[in-house]
């Protein structure tokens, strides 16, 4: 169903010469998917190919301004992404504080309040919707006047449901503990400026600043701000911080705007009211009987899954007509990849050590440098994404920031052919991109992949190490998944142990 429906787009809309190579992605893609090889995020799976323009990102950001009417209407955008299976973020810092002027008269409730109704709906289709659990991202600027109540929302909240615990409540995920206090439907994170940072390091003062007025509003000491984060962080795991001035230094589309927000799981970060359609390569699927990983098989995968991609992005349907408008501008794409810590697991190396980052790093370049350059590809064919003369300057900058950072990376501690590969794939991106642009304006992301990972069977997801070798995932819908990391063997093996001790272990 699904791989019929984006050829069929990709047929229709000019993708292929004639049938025979419409016919050559079909197969191609179908192989892939039915090998685990890759696989969409979860809403191509629940929407594509039923519905006639099916909502196929899983990625949003949506602004927000100091309006009632634009923070409504944020609730019911939130709501209808949430139905379909999909997440979202927004930087809330347009909102006026808690402690600012209505113009109508009376005090503003602040940010804080309105994520309380935020998380509220978040919770209800949660349980109502007909795939998976609501997943949302809130962001506030470390100079926002209610940054403090922010901070620790949820780390009070949290004890709240210690109390409740104490008191005999069910204290389970979903029991009723936590279903009775706030904020346990999303993810806080504060942003921070290499200003802030730096007054952290030397002991000095930060100020924070009315959003109305600009005028300063309190003033204190950056680490006693940082500790709170800590602090709360290490009671509830909120918040996190997201580094400002590092994201909007590799903006691709720096002169469209700026980076304010990010998705739920902090992979996608791009403009506001933006979309991004992911999907992700299983790893392990590319490591060859004898060790070595296929680059040439990985190289091609990243093309067909960024070409199938890009087909989609014409035939979605996206929640507002400003995310609409801007999926059409700037058509950003993200491809991943899972099953890294199962990976390193295989090859007998540490995921905590010299060699493993060095072998994650000439993986991800390989796979983004590849897909950058297959997206010049497109764009030599079918035009590059249309805010991309404007943004040119920057553009081409941060691809040439991406090949450059190979030079961290110590050849020494991975193949001669993977770093090959992954020096020669960015060094076509920035040759292509030269003379053809790029057809989409960002195209890699690491995600999660959680759901999809178990439907490749993957052992690790995304880019973590296992949390455990056996695992247990409860389900929305009921039920329970016993997940055993069967790379073990492989990696004893690897280490040197007999058959024997591999199966005692």
């Amino acid at each position: 169903r699904v791989v019929k429906t984006i050829s069929g787009w990709g047929l229709s809309n000019g993708y292929f010469d004639n049938n025979e190579d419409y016919q050559a992605f079909h197969d191609e893609l179908t192989y892939m998917l039915l090998h685990q090889m890759a696989s969409f995020n979860s809403p191509v799976w629940f929407n594509c190919g039923i519905d006639k323009k099916p909502q196929c990102s899983a990625c949003f950001i949506n602004s927000v301004q100091d309006t009632m009417d634009s923070i409504l209407r944020l609730a019911r955008t939130e709501g209808m992404l949430f139905k379909f299976g999909s997440g979202t973020g927004s930087n809330l810092s347009p909102l006026r504080s808690s402690r600012e002027r209505l113009g109508g008269g009376g005090v503003a409730s602040g940010p804080v309040s309105f994520m309380k109704g935020f998380d509220a709906f978040a919770g209800v289709i949660k349980s109502g919707g007909r795939t998976r659990r609501a997943a949302k991202m809130v962001i506030l600027n470390i100079d926002h006047p209610d940054i403090l109540d922010f901070i620790n929302c949820k780390a009070h909240e949290e004890r709240k449901a210690w109390a409740l615990i104490d008191a005999g409540y069910d204290g389970s995920f979903t029991g009723e503990a936590y279903s009775s206090i706030f904020f346990q439907n999303s993810n806080n994170s504060v942003r921070v400026p290499d200003a802030f940072m730096d007054a952290v390091l030397s002991d000095s003062e930060w100020s924070t600043k009315a959003v109305t007025t600009g005028e300063i509003m309190d003033t204190y000491k950056a680490r006693d701000l940082m500790k709170q984060i800590a602090l709360a962080a290490h009671q509830c795991g909120d918040p996190g911080i997201q580094f400002d001035s590092t994201i909007n230094r590799w903006n691709t589309c720096a002169n469209s705007g700026r980076i304010n927000a990010s998705n739920p799981c902090s992979e996608y970060m791009f403009l506001d009211d933006t979309a991004c359609n992911l999907a992700s390569l299983n790893l392990l699927r590319f490591l060859k009987n004898d060790g070595t990983f296929d680059t040439v098989a990985f190289g091609h995968a990243v093309d067909v899954l960024i070409t199938a991609q890009e087909i989609i992005v014409d035939n979605a349907s996206y929640p507002t007509p400003a995310i609409e408008e801007n999926s059409h501008k700037f058509r950003p794409l993200g491809i991943g990849y899972a099953n890294l810590g199962a990976l390193l697991m295989a090859l007998g190396l540490p995921y905590d050590s010299d060699e493993g980052r060095a072998y994650a790093a000439t993986l991800t370049a390989l796979m983004s440098g590849e897909a950058y350059s297959q997206s010049a590809r497109i764009a030599q064919l079918c035009g590059p994404f249309p805010e991309y003369k404007l943004n040119e300057e920057p553009m081409l900058k941060v691809i040439g920031m991406h090949r450059d950072s190979l030079r961290e990376i110590d050849p020494r501690m991975v193949s001669a052919k993977l770093f090959k590969a992954a020096r020669e794939a960015w060094d076509d991106a920035l040759t292509l991109g030269q003379e053809y642009g790029y057809r989409n304006s960002q195209i890699s992301v690491l995600a999660p992949t959680g759901t999809i990972g178990f439907m490749m069977d993957c052992d690790t997801t995304g880019v973590e190490p296992d949390i455990a070798l056996v695992k247990y995932k409860k389900l929305v819908g009921g039920g329970m998944l016993k997940i055993v990391n069967n790379t073990v063997p492989a990696a004893l093996r690897k280490l040197g142990y007999r058959d024997d001790q591999v199966s005692d272990i």
